[in-house]
């Protein structure tokens, strides 16, 4: 028997451990209608027992100090409003975390719970990936780790990370094809609708630029980049009248967005196209020249990379009308 320990963070959501529970219960039910015995034993660990939640009474809950040897431990999503002040609130479990690891158990992070486990430094030169729209926070926060921005699952040495939301079904499809084999993964992927071979979660982004910063200049850069951007100029022409070097915009921007100038403008035009191609019945061609590009080819080239699919196949998949 599997010993399951699920993480209950401080600010930790709702859905993300119902979803968790959900899965791994199935499991277990699936074994006993073939007579087998549960091959999951489910236990809450909390920072703080006193935080009990009613909506789990009928799992142990296991203080950090009194929990017991555990082969996979699970961290599930948390608020991202202000992720810096949820790590602080959750830094009892970063030690206890390490330790784990070092004795051997395995862990596992849904969408944003990857900051949980980015500040333990464990992921430090691993690959990782979080929720799409979280990715920059991420890097800014832990420069460090090998961020996989489009996967959906990754796994490294007995670390593994889902991007956001529904990706989180299929880490934990992984996870139950590691612990129980291929058939359990599938009748478990048939019974819960899940698409199992979805590796990608690019298209699913929306550039959200760091706008909370003290920085007049990359303020100013930003601000002349989103009021141009549909214009076909370098990022040279863009940015010309703001008051410092080439050097060091790029560096004080960088520090402070997580990308480039260059990125940022590229990122701001194919979030531009996205909309448009969501929204409108604009030709192509008006929708590339209303992004700010004039050369097809570099247009789609940029679009797929960013976005993991063709303009065209971004329409089909998203348009509204």
């Amino acid at each position: 028997m599997v010993k399951l320990g699920i993480i209950l963070t401080k600010h930790y959501r709702l859905l993300s451990v119902a979803a968790i529970l959900d899965i791994f219960e199935s499991v277990n039910s699936i074994y006993r209608k073939e007579d087998k015995g549960n091959p999951f034993l489910i236990t809450m660990i909390s920072s703080d027992e006193s935080a009990r939640d009613t909506a789990f009474s009928k799992y142990p809950v296991s203080s950090l100090e009194r929990a017991e040897h555990m082969d996979l431990l699970l961290i599930p999503a948390f608020s991202t409003e202000n992720i810096k002040n949820a790590i602080h609130e959750n830094e009892k479990f970063i030690p206890w975390l390490k330790a784990r690891f070092e004795a051997g158990t395995e862990i596992a992070t849904f969408c944003t719970g990857a900051f949980l486990l980015g500040a333990t430094g464990m992921l430090n030169g691993r690959h990782a990936t979080t929720h799409i729209d979280a990715c920059e926070a991420f890097s800014l926060n832990f420069p460090d780790v090998r961020l996989l921005r489009d996967k959906v699952v990754t796994g490294d040495n007995g670390l593994f990370t889902s991007g956001g939301a529904t990706s989180s079904f299929h880490l934990l499809l992984h996870l139950i094809q590691g612990y129980c084999g291929k058939e359990t993964a599938i009748k478990t992927a048939k019974l819960f609708a899940i698409d199992m071979d979805r590796a990608n979660q690019s298209y699913f982004g929306t550039f959200q630029p760091a706008q909370d910063h003290n920085d007049e200049l990359v303020a100013m850069a930003q601000q002349k980049i989103e009021a141009a951007y549909h214009n076909a100029c370098t990022i040279e022409e863009i940015i010309k009248d703001v008051p410092a070097s080439r050097r060091n915009i790029a560096r004080r921007f960088k520090l402070v967005t997580g990308i480039t100038p260059i990125e940022y403008l590229q990122k701001t035009r194919i979030e531009a196209a996205k909309k448009l191609l969501e929204q409108t019945n604009q030709q192509m061609l008006e929708i590339m020249l209303n992004s700010g590009y004039n050369d097809p080819k570099a247009f789609r080239k940029i679009f797929r990379k960013t976005v993991g699919m063709t303009p065209t196949g971004y329409r089909a998949k998203f348009q509204a009308a």
